[in-house]
This record gives structure tokens, sequence and C-alpha cells, in this order.
């Protein structure tokens, strides 16, 4: 079985790209061969600084790897290291139907957000199509916000399959619905956009500084608080126990206890929980050389599956 998962390199990792991507595409590894790669062709849709996009590329494979990812399970590699997915990219681009691609969400979410509407951002979920059948995917582990993006992929494959005959196999999503949307330090979802997140491997003053600035409600120290709408209890939830859940959430119910107390506890255990993947990190940027083989092995590999889909391609609509 062959997993396929990338991730956009537009800015430093926080704890909402953590559980929301990283942690579980790294268990899925026991699973199968793991395809993860740092999705820089789709970063040029929203970042337009050439040294930035280059330094966050690497920065997210240095983390990714200081989380668990283990090179001997899977290839690692940048998805411009693989020029054929482009290839792909413009062949299913001739039987895309515009309406589908009108319909996608978030083609207008971000327009609400105010991007510009250009032909990259319109297309993206044909290159993120391309992404997962040049590899012959198995399995797209997404969030509930990204199911469309499958159902898409999947609507390509069968177009090109009705047209050219069966070229692509159909890749199924694999949604962890225990994996909610990660709030962040203002209440809403944690995004770099929103200017609201709590990086992984921010040094010790500005972690706090970030855990001590989490909103909440007026509520009085002594008075009983509401768990199920505070930030600090949803962050907690994410790396304490249930037993220390529990705990909590009882001390939130009973009152006496006052938010900045929370946020303390909150804090140790973020920075408990980070430690081992920070001490790895430095490991990791010890050793000049380690990054860039690890992407190099990726992308070799990589471009060997690649290779042999866009020669069944080719063959299939007349390239060859």
């Amino acid at each position: 079985m062959r997993i396929l998962s990338g991730i956009q390199p537009s800015g430093v990792l926080h704890i909402g790209n953590y559980f929301g991507m990283i942690q579980r595409a790294i268990a899925l590894q026991a699973e199968g061969e793991a395809f993860y790669f740092i999705a820089n062709y789709h970063a040029l849709t929203s970042l337009r600084d050439p040294d930035s996009l280059r330094e966050n590329s690497r920065r997210v494979a240095v983390d990714f790897l200081a989380c668990g990812f283990d090179p001997e399970r899977g290839a690692l590699f940048m998805q411009s290291d693989v020029a054929q997915v482009t290839e792909l990219t413009w062949i299913l681009s001739t039987v895309a139907p515009m309406g589908l691609l009108e319909r996608a969400h978030s083609y207008k979410d971000k327009l609400a957000r105010g991007m510009p509407a250009t032909v990259g951002l319109f297309s993206y979920p044909v290159l993120m199509a391309a992404d997962i059948l040049i590899y012959d995917s198995d399995i797209v582990p997404v969030g509930k916000d990204q199911k469309q993006h499958i159902e898409i992929t999947r609507d390509l494959a069968v177009k090109m399959n009705e047209t050219f005959g069966n070229i692509f196999k159909l890749p199924e999503p694999r949604i962890h619905a225990a994996t909610e949307t990660v709030p962040g330090i203002d209440g809403l979802k944690m995004s770099k956009s929103y200017g609201n997140t709590i990086d992984i491997f921010g040094d010790e003053k500005e972690m706090r500084k970030k855990v001590m600035s989490i909103v909440t409600d007026s509520e009085p120290v002594e008075a009983p608080k509401n768990h199920t709408t505070s930030t600090i209890f949803q962050l907690y939830s994410l790396f304490a126990s249930k037993n220390e859940i529990a705990d909590m959430r009882e001390r939130f119910q009973k009152g006496g206890t006052g938010y900045s107390d929370f946020k303390k506890q909150l804090f140790e255990k973020l920075w408990v929980y980070f430690s081992p993947m920070r001490k790895r990190r430095e490991e990791i940027l010890a050793d000049k050389l380690y990054v860039d083989s690890i992407l190099t092995r990726g992308a070799r590999h990589a471009n060997e599956v690649a290779n042999d889909v866009m020669t069944r391609v080719r063959g299939a609509v007349g390239l060859n």
C-alpha cells in the first residue's frame, strides 16, 4: 500500500500542522510505503519571496525528520524535484470540467480571504490530483476540509480512464475523525495566515509568551469555567493523558483555578512533549549533509515511480 501526503512550506510549522498532518502521516508509515512531499509548487500561489520559499522548504524537511519521519520506510522529497507532475497536471487539465473546479471550496475560501484570482489558484486541485495519481497512491490522509480534493482527484481519474482506457487507480481518502481543527491562540483555526500559531520548535520564551496570550473569557478565579469552549483545554487535550485531561476538566468545573494557572500547565505539557523532537532536530542540523541526502534519495525514488506512470499515461493519450 502506498500512502501519499504533502505539506506546503508557506511558513514555520506549528502545532496545528503537527496534529493536522505530521503526526498521523508519520504513524501511517507503519502501514505501507510513504511518499511525502514538500509542496513548493503549491506554495507559489501565495508565497512570492524566493529566498523565503527555499528557506521554508528546507526547514519543513528538517522539522518533518525531527518529528519522526523514517527515511527507511518511505520517500521525503521536494515536489519540484519531480518535474513530471507538471506534465501530468496539464494532461489532466485537458479533461477537467470547469464546473468541477468552480465548485472547489478552497478556491472560494481563498478568494474570500483576499487572495488574487489567479489561474494557479483556480487549478490548484488539478495539480493536487497530479500529485496523487502520479505515484499510483492508494491512501491519502486528509482532514475533513480537504476531502473534496480527493473527490476531485477521483473524478479526474475516472474521466481519464473513461476517455483513454484504464490508466489510474482510484485513491482512497483516510480521514481521521478524531483529529478535529486545532484552535489557535485566538480560538480560530490555527493558521499562519491568521497569525495565531504556536510554533513546534520555537524557543522556550517565545512558546511561553504565545501560550500565555491565549484568549479567554472574563470568568474570575473562583468561578467554574466552561472547558468545552476553552482553547486552553482543547490544546491540552491533544497532549495529555486521559487522567490528566479528566483532572483539568474537573478543576475547570469546580472553580478556584485561574486561566493563568491553566496556561502555565499547558505550556509545561507542550514543552515536555516536543523536547525529544527538539533534541533530534539539533542532531539533524549538526550534520550538514544529512537533509540533502534524504531529499535526494527520496526524489530519486519518486522519479522512478513517476516515470513509470507517465510512460503509461503518454502511451494512453498518444504522446509516446
